[in-house]
């Protein structure tokens, strides 16, 4: 992904910043708790696409952490 790109999008929900995940091809909003799906290269900014993040994602993600890697490491 280009790196300029990701810098400009915003959640479209909440306009705050996204996070981008690699491993999940997603743009995290962690304040929605919203998983914004890239297919192709492109991300699909649409509220109705995008996965709804569980609890536990949400609490790692907001701490900067994850868990599941930390458990792999």
């Amino acid at each position: 992904m280009d790196k300029q790109l990701l810098a400009m999008l915003v959640c479209p929900v909440c306009k705050g910043k996204l996070k981008y995940d690699n491993q999940a091809q997603e743009m995290i909003c962690t304040f929605d708790g919203l998983g914004f799906p890239i297919q192709d290269g492109v991300p699909v900014m649409l509220e109705g696409e995008a996965r709804r993040l569980s609890a536990e994602e949400k609490i790692d993600r907001a701490d900067g952490s994850d868990h599941k890697a930390e458990a792999e490491n």
